[in-house]
């Protein structure tokens, strides 16, 4: 990965975030990250 794409990925996840916490009040946000802590159970309970 270059520097501009990391760069450019880096802008583009701060103004999700950002639109997020505008519009919706982290609703999105809070969405995703709780269905990521079900993806890490269910694969803790595979190890």
């Amino acid at each position: 990965m270059t520097n501009t794409i990391a760069i450019w990925l880096g802008l583009i996840i701060a103004a999700l975030l950002a639109t997020d916490y505008v519009l919706y009040d982290w609703a999105n946000t809070l969405f995703v990250l709780r269905k990521f802590m079900d993806l890490i159970e269910w694969v803790a309970f595979w190890r």
